[in-house]
């Protein structure tokens, strides 16, 4: 079989893993495989004939090394490159260029996402310390709330029989008292999560209700606009936990923005070759993703890679529990989150699974 006929060869092309572009010698897509429809969120029809520089963007000048590679007649290879589309945020990408033997000036570029290997180890990471966060938590929120309550409860005693200028001093410590309550509460939600109720669940009815209840609340100040993909079809998850991550993160926006307040805009979409590989080799699909995206000023950048690890906030005051919360339901649904930001962008995306087939049930 000549080289020709290995490009022409559909199952061998579709079955490529990894987002794979045949590119002609005006610089047009000739061709792409499925996966380079997911990374791009475009159909294949759309895709071909246009410009490969107009769809995917490098951080890099990458277009001489490609036009190098075309005129010697050599592979080449570019290690940890940023690459994004007009569709989705940047991913780094490992980059292979080869010319195609047999047909003058035609190209073969795949590219291989290197975010994923990256965020399964901090999904790990993060999921280890929780773990063990919510030991201590436990036992911090036991043996701390009972001395508050008595705290709290001498301090409104003493009121009854202070001057004005003295009440400031005992409201200040049943304030204070019950703020560090709070937080114990928040604290003992994160370790008494329960396991999810695997559904069927409709993404855009438990974006829908976040939606409203920011609105009405944490939110009054935003706008927040929605881009749903309609065809989406029913995630497998716990409708209730996922109401609570949507709502986290779209708190933790609104917050960010301030009092000023700002646009979030919730956006679905279907990227049908997203694949979680595990590191025994298996491999689990999770193409229905959401996007939370907000114009505020960006996550500090000190915090960036640790954003998802307990107790970790860019907030002051902040308890840094609501993300690693987020964090550890979407790990207890098999599934994946990502975040990038940059001023002015930030997005925090969720990768799901859909319904096993077999088990097509009534809606949550």
């Amino acid at each position: 079989m000549n080289d020709g006929s290995v490009i022409e060869n559909g199952a061998l092309w579709a079955s490529l893993p990894v987002p794979a572009f045949l590119i002609d010698g005006d610089n047009l897509i000739a061709d792409v495989n499925s996966a380079a429809e997911g990374f791009l969120n475009t159909s294949h029809k759309a895709l071909i004939g246009s410009p490969v520089w107009n769809q995917l963007k490098f951080e890099a000048p990458i277009a001489d090394a490609f036009e190098r590679s075309r005129a010697a007649g050599t592979p080449l290879f570019v290690n940890d490159i940023d690459v994004g589309a007009a569709n989705r945020a940047p991913l780094q990408c490992g980059v292979q260029i080869a010319p195609v033997n047999g047909h003058t000036g035609m190209m073969l570029l795949m590219l291989s996402p290197r975010e994923l290997a990256g965020r399964m180890t901090q999904n790990h990471s993060a999921k280890s310390a929780a773990q063990s966060a919510i030991g201590m938590a436990e036992m911090l929120a036991h043996e701390i709330k009972n001395p508050l309550a008595g705290i709290t409860g001498a301090a409104q005693l003493l009121s009854m029989n202070l001057s004005a200028e003295d009440l400031e001093l005992t409201d200040l410590i049943v304030s204070e008292s019950r703020r560090i309550v709070k937080l114990l509460e928040q604290v003992e939600q994160f370790g008494n999560l329960s396991t999810p109720d695997f559904k069927p669940v409709n993404l855009h009815d438990v974006l829908d209700r976040a939606r409203r209840s920011a609105l009405l609340g944490f939110g009054a100040n935003m706008t927040i606009t929605e881009e749903y993909d309609p065809s989406l079809p029913p995630a497998w998850g716990d409708s209730d936990q996922l109401l609570q991550v949507v709502l986290n993160l779209l708190k933790n926006a609104s917050e960010a923005a301030g009092k000023q307040g700002g646009n979030i805009r919730i956006r679905t979409f279907y990227e049908h070759s997203f694949r979680l590989r595990r590191s025994d080799g298996t491999g689990k699909l999770l193409p229905l993703q959401i996007e939370i995206i907000d114009d505020g000023p960006g996550l500090p950048e000190h915090i960036r890679d640790d954003i998802f690890d307990p107790f970790v906030s860019g907030r002051e005051n902040g308890t840094g529990l609501g993300l690693a919360l987020v964090s550890k339901i979407i790990s207890e649904h098999n599934g994946w989150i990502s975040v990038s930001s940059v001023p002015g962008r930030t997005v925090f995306r969720l990768s799901l699974s859909r319904v096993p087939r077999g088990d097509q049930s009534q809606e949550s």
